[in-house]
């Protein structure tokens, strides 16, 4: 069999490496998962927040620079929150009275600053409030400043008025609007992925455990990335080392972006190396033995492309541009994670402790249509 003997001789570093993890496979699953589970946990406190003028470094731009010291000396050019009430005819004067009143408010509660500005059609049945907001604009003060105009403030004040429509719009509204929007809709974003993936690794392995398994595996190392990306850029030990100043928050289009990529990625490494796997099952070989053929006939093929992709990825980390850093050091990260911990300790591990039980698929199943990505072994020429 010269096509196996050749392929295992390319790697003999990962060769070492998989002989361990298949001796100690208990030890090795519970060491690689426990430590993906550790780098994941930080993600439950992820919180996003929109990009902004400050999410470059202020202290290495002089315009930047300039721009914090004019928001410092003249308050009013912060972001605004523009408060739209329409009413009924003969509803103008109730109008300005709750307009005024709700000016007050805001500015006792704090969520809001002068000079706040206010204009109105010729009857007075509709009008604008434009209320400089307390924060950056991106952060948690000025979300929380709309969210209390929209449940509170409005609803004490201009919403007393019968027959009277409000909205509140702005960049941090709609920042507000597009976060809640993505984690209503991120869900269901997940589940198409996962079912697709599920149903295409059904086919192409005839299995039911290898999609689940894939899927488990390719979640962790999705969680781990948000891990690490909560614990290097939503707290401040890592400024000096990467140059940024910490906003307390990730982008808010990160996380969805670097599921679906990592998502690909990690499924793609999957297929490569089950392929491998598979094909040394076909051509007979016990179960621990195609995984040993599989993953250390891959493993230089793997190693080599997420070399080659962490190095583009980490230098998306050393830009001044936050969100870019944070894309780049997330794409990093999981490329490291799934390319060492999982496809060459937990893959394998797992896979050992599975056996036969790899390749299970229940009898209702048996109808599916079966698919040859790759002549096995044993039936190629010599």
């Amino acid at each position: 069999m010269p096509h196996l003997r050749t392929d295992q001789a390319h790697s003999r570093f990962w060769t070492a490496v998989i002989d361990r993890v298949l001796k100690r496979p208990v030890l090795s699953c519970v060491l690689s998962a426990g430590l993906l589970i550790a780098l994941a946990l930080p993600a439950l406190g992820l919180k996003v927040a929109k990009p902004g003028d400050n999410t470059l470094s202020p202290q290495s731009i002089p315009e930047l620079r300039a721009l914090v010291d004019i928001r410092r000396e003249f308050p009013g050019g912060a972001e605004t929150a523009t408060i739209v009430a329409t009413v009924p005819t003969g509803g103008a004067a109730a109008l300005r009275r709750q307009g005024r009143h709700l000016e007050q408010l805001a500015l006792a509660r704090g969520i809001g600053h002068g000079p706040v500005l206010a204009t109105s059609n010729d009857d007075g049945t509709a009008a604008a409030l434009f209320l400089p907001l307390t924060g950056a604009g991106n952060n948690a003060a000025s979300r929380r400043s709309i969210v209390t105009l929209r449940n509170e403030l409005i609803p004490r004040t201009i919403g007393t008025i019968p027959g009277a429509r409000t909205a509140v719009t702005g960049d941090v509204a709609e920042d507000v609007d597009f976060t809640r929007q993505l984690k209503r809709g991120l869900p269901f974003v997940l589940v198409f992925v996962l079912l697709l993936a599920f149903v295409l690794l059904l086919v192409a392995f005839r299995s039911i455990v290898v999609p689940l398994k894939a899927i488990v595996l390719n979640l962790l190392s999705v969680s781990a990335s948000y891990g690490v990306l909560v614990l290097v850029f939503q707290h401040h030990w890592a400024e000096p080392l990467l140059g940024f100043k910490s906003n307390g928050a990730i982008i808010s289009w990160l996380p969805l972006f670097l599921f679906v990529v990592l998502f690909g990625l990690s499924m793609d490494y999957h297929v490569f190396i089950l392929s491998r796997v598979r094909e040394g099952v076909d051509s007979g070989m016990t179960s621990d033995d195609a995984v040993r053929y599989g993953i250390t006939a891959t493993a230089g093929v793997v190693t080599s492309a997420a070399l080659v992709m962490f190095a583009v990825f980490s230098i998306f980390g050393s830009l001044s541009s936050l969100d870019v850093k944070q894309a780049g050091v997330g794409l990093a990260a999981a490329v490291l994670i799934d390319a060492t911990i999982v496809r060459a300790v937990l893959l394998p591990a797992s896979m050992k402790l599975l056996g036969e039980w790899n390749w299970y698929l229940p009898r209702a199943l048996e109808r599916l249509p079966r698919t040859e990505t790759e002549a096995s072994p044993a039936r190629d020429p010599v």
